[in-house]
């Protein structure tokens, strides 16, 4: 690290857990964003002034003015511009030093399977269960740690998949693909603007900590907040054996 490397980021280096060689670790990282919406904003924020070398965001919408009451990478000036360009002008401007790839596209299996494989961890900030879904294999086949968040209304949650661990579950463990959960959207339902700010958050922690090898992450462990009250409750879950994902490449790894 050069001299303004150190000043910029010593509030992390005085750390003991973190220090240079933590630090180092982010300069040298590679995160994959998927989603620059209302979890993807304090996720991207977060890792952008923590130093995270390489941040590739991807997402096919435009910014749009119903937005901007939770999504805080845009700008109403913005409205109309794809939110990956947007997110970039923003993230820039907060860290000039760090690259920042937008791919403004709604990336299909293959794509997801190239973009997570040059990755060190990926955060899964959609709105949908086919998204995370499609995530969640990709993240498998090629065991890549997942930090992956949800919000509507006042519920939010947040868990890291990292097959790496042997018990550890994906995402299709505890929420399989064949159970066709219901899809909810905040343009029905409505979001309450602070909780996707702290589910983001959580999510940049979670990679943050992967990254730089710290502490214990939320793999086998599934965050819940009621924001209404702001209570929190964690589940614990294993890894399901007979998981149509996951469980294959556990046995024959």
């Amino acid at each position: 690290m050069n001299d303004q490397q150190l000043l910029r980021y010593s509030r992390h280096i005085l750390l003991d857990e973190i220090g240079i060689e933590g630090q180092s670790r982010l300069l040298a990282s590679k995160a994959l964003i998927i989603g620059a919406g209302g979890l993807g904003s304090p996720a991207a924020f977060y890792l952008a002034s923590a130093g995270v070398g390489s941040i590739t965001l991807i997402d096919h919408d435009q910014v749009d003015l119903t937005n901007l009451q939770r999504q805080i990478l845009h700008t109403e000036e913005r409205v109309g511009l794809n939110k990956v360009d947007s997110a970039k002008l923003t993230l820039a401007q907060l860290n000039p030093h760090i690259q920042i790839h937008a791919l403004c596209e709604k990336a299909d299996a293959a794509r997801l399977c190239e973009l997570v494989q040059q990755a060190d961890v990926v955060l899964d900030c959609s709105d949908n269960f086919a998204t995370r879904h499609a995530v969640n294999a990709a993240c498998v086949a090629h065991k890549k740690p997942l930090v992956s968040g949800a919000a509507i209304s006042f519920d939010g949650q947040c868990s890291v998949f990292d097959v790496r661990q042997a018990d550890a579950p994906c995402y299709a463990c505890i929420f399989p693909a064949e159970l066709h959960f219901e899809e909810v959207a905040c343009s029905t339902m409505g979001v309450f603007a602070p909780l996707v700010g702290i589910i983001g958050t959580v999510q940049a922690a979670e990679a943050l900590k992967l990254l730089m090898h710290v502490g214990t992450s939320l793999a086998g462990k599934l965050l819940l907040l009621d924001a209404r009250s702001m209570e929190w409750q964690q589940i614990k879950a294993k890894r399901n054996p007979h998981c149509a994902v996951c469980g294959p490449v556990h046995q024959n790894p």
